[in-house]
């Protein structure tokens, strides 16, 4: 028997190496001064899951190398070619899983966490990525470095491995080897998942558990999740009247006329979304190193709405907030699923108002299906692609710097305010507040390229800048500018939603039109539309399930979060997490909305899973598509129109 198994002492020392490589990786992250996993126990836990998945993952690597090993002759096993060739491939994988780990500790720095759907997503975008990672750090000499470490490993197993692969073997035992490898990666395909591992409340000790390999691959599975499959649910259309009261629409669906009580104001709208603009880096929140003079200084100049959270931690969710006033259903985004083309969006209405409608994206807009969303949505997409060369003096690879967009942004607008004159909508979104946080020099007195704040400090300039020069333009005093975020950018965790991480701030900037104030209630960034659209009086037929909060009143304020699989809902003192398994929690929350105490409260659970219900249900059965705004006089007037508008605090 020992004879036999000598020929698998390759792929045995292959499944050894990838979990002791896995365990140091475990504890290395364990020792992260963030990490925060609970008393003895759970540590037990923590090792003794990730143990298990270890050993999953390691018996999938090595399945591969028992397959070869098991069906190659002996002829060919005692050849020193093979020999040599399974040494390098023995130093291959070594050197594979050396990468895995620091790419899994990269990634945790992040994004908090193991491998998730992120992950995942961008293999499609390499070009993007991989500049970027050279661009951040010194990838060719850690590339070195444990290249030359797994040779090492390879060369002090040298003995082993020239041995192992030439011994005999039997057919039959070979076929055995072959049929127990089968086996054994279908049974634990099918007898183990993900979710075994999540027996703590806290984000970090999960992952801990969790094996990066075996939760990338978890994660390209789970790239979609089925809103009614995998979460609390009620039926479709109990849960579709419930929002319908909340909405005050009638009907099949959320449809429902809106009246501006004044006439309309068909303004120049410039929506910027700048990239992670987390409300914690602007002195008007309280930040005191002075990273935001020109934004700080619109707080006190604009309407500035101040507890509007972002309904995502990623870019694509930004957009989709946004532009469809949706809340977000879990796994993608709706901007980069299939079946997300000519949705009822702000970029709808404005369409039917006569205006000019424009995505103005810094960079390649294919990255995360941008161009071909907004561009199937009533929008016209400018990307880098339609930036003149002799405009852009800096870029990296995530595209130009922000000025060079907003020069670009200031071209757009005054050709479509040229004979025939239109109104034009604009939504910017930013780029150079990303890692590698580089941008033009001499522009602030933060060096390019030395981190984050010198990023923020940077896009503020930029803003500054671009408001200064519309100033000079003729459409200045009819432009109404929103400012705010795309997401913050500490917003990380899987199961637990960090609420404070997702403020965001408003800004909503027309000098000869809104009044300065500031507007202190819960919001949501779903709810940035329809609250733009009340502030121009505008007469439309909505399907948001964003309110314009000038015009509702203070009882309807909640504000939707979520991440890849956690959906949360904020209402008042109640915080209810909706989690795969159809696991549901309800917390009371203090005055920052941080979660204090777990609470029974069924009426926050069951506005939260309607809600959710609701949005996928109406996307998913095509009741979110646009449709032309019908005449005024050819529809009744639903009770949403009879609310007065209220305009200010």
């Amino acid at each position: 028997m020992t004879r036999t198994l000598t020929r698998f002492v390759p792929a045995l020392l292959a499944a050894a190496a990838f979990i002791a490589v896995s365990a140091i990786t475990r504890i290395l992250l364990a020792l992260r001064p963030e990490i925060e996993v609970g008393g003895a126990a759970d540590w037990m836990r923590v090792f003794g899951y990730g143990l298990l998945f270890d050993g999953v993952a390691a018996c999938y690597v090595a399945a591969p190398f028992v397959l070869w090993l098991a069906l190659l002759p002996d002829r060919v096993a005692r050849s020193w070619p093979h020999r040599a060739v399974t040494l390098l491939g023995f130093a291959a994988l070594l050197f594979g899983y050396l990468v895995l780990a620091v790419a899994e500790w990269l990634f945790w720095d992040e994004f908090g966490g193991r491998f998730n759907f992120i992950a995942v997503d961008y293999l499609l975008y390499t070009h993007e990525v991989l500049h970027n990672i050279w661009e951040s750090y010194p990838v060719g000499r850690l590339l070195a470095a444990l290249l030359l470490a797994a040779l090492a490993g390879a060369f002090a197993l040298r003995r082993w491995l020239w041995h192992g692969t030439g011994a005999p073997l039997g057919w039959r035992p070979g076929l055995i080897a072959v049929a127990l490898t089968i086996a054994g990666v279908a049974g634990s395909l099918r007898a183990l998942d993900s979710d075994a591992k999540n027996f703590s409340t806290r984000d970090a000790a999960n992952d801990l558990a969790g094996n990066g390999l075996y939760e990338f691959f978890a994660a390209n599975y789970r790239n979609e999740l089925s809103y009614d499959r995998h979460y609390a649910a009620m039926e479709p259309r109990q849960a579709l009247r419930m929002v319908q009261r909340q909405l005050h629409a009638e009907g099949d669906g959320v449809e429902r006329r809106v009246v501006g009580r004044q006439p309309e104001r068909h303004m120049n709208v410039v929506l910027i979304s700048v990239e992670s603009l987390g409300a914690e880096f602007l002195g008007s929140y309280g930040n005191e190193r002075g990273l935001t003079p020109n934004l700080d200084r619109l707080a006190s100049q604009s309407l500035w709405f101040s507890r509007v959270y972002a309904t995502g931690n990623r870019t694509v969710r930004g957009l989709e907030a946004l532009a469809l006033a949706l809340p977000p259903t879990p796994g993608q985004s709706i901007v980069r699923r299939p079946n997300n083309e000519k949705l009822f969006s702000l970029g709808s209405v404005f369409e039917d108002k006569g205006y000019a409608v424009i995505f103005a994206y810094g960079g390649y807009g294919y990255f995360d299906n941008m161009n071909a969303f907004f561009d199937a949505n009533d929008y016209r997409s400018v990307d880098r692609r339609s930036i003149p060369a002799g405009r852009v003096k800096f870029e990296n690879v995530w595209g130009v710097a922000d000025e060079h967009l907003f020069d670009q942004v200031l071209d757009e607008i005054d050709r479509a305010q040229a004979a025939p004159a239109k109104p034009a909508f604009v939504h910017v979104m930013t780029t150079s507040n990303h890692r590698p946080y580089t941008y033009p020099p001499g522009r602030i007195d933060i060096p390019s390229g030395s981190g984050r704040d010198g990023a923020v400090k940077y896009t503020d300039y930029a803003i500054g800048r671009f408001l200064e020069q519309a100033r000079s333009r003729p459409w200045f005093d009819d432009t109404l500018f929103v400012i705010t975020a795309d997401h913050g950018a500490n917003a990380r965790g899987t199961s637990r939603i960090p609420v404070d991480k997702y403020l965001i701030p408003v800004f909503v900037y027309a000098p000869k039109y809104v009044e300065p104030a500031k507007v202190d209630r819960l919001m949501s960034q779903i709810d940035i539309a329809p609250t733009v659209l009340g502030l121009l009086h505008f007469d439309y037929y909505s399907k948001f399930f964003g309110r314009d909060v000038l015009a509702s009143p203070p009882e309807s304020d909640r504000a939707f979060v979520a991440n890849y699989e956690t959906l949360g809902y904020l209402r008042g003192e109640r915080m209810v997490l909706l989690h795969p398994k159809r696991k549901t929690e309800v917390f009371h929350v203090d005055r920052k909305e941080n979660l204090v105490q777990p609470v029974s409260d069924p009426q926050a659970l069951r506005e939260a899973i309607s809600f959710y219900s609701a949005a996928s249900y109406v996307f998913r059965n095509g009741m979110y598509r646009d449709e032309e705004q019908t005449p005024p006089d050819q529809r009744t007037v639903t009770p949403a129109a009879a609310a007065p508008i209220r305009r200010g605090a």
